[in-house]
């Protein structure tokens, strides 16, 4: 029985590992894309509108 324990246990730990992995490499390649993306048309950031204001700024990283 506490071999079936330890190999869900592991098997449970590997999964939240594969997903957290998996999370953090589609961000890192969407952060890849926008900046190829803005090097290629030369612009110096992207800009968002903030819906409280209705003004635009530039997009800081982690958004």
């Amino acid at each position: 029985m506490p071999q079936l324990i330890l190999i869900i246990l592991l098997a449970v730990c590997g999964w939240l590992f594969y997903r957290r992995f998996i999370r953090d490499a589609e961000r890192l390649t969407t952060r890849t894309r926008q900046q190829e993306r803005e090097r290629e048309t030369g612009a110096m950031g992207t800009l968002v509108k903030d819906p409280a204001t209705g003004e635009y700024r530039v997009r800081r990283d982690g958004e």
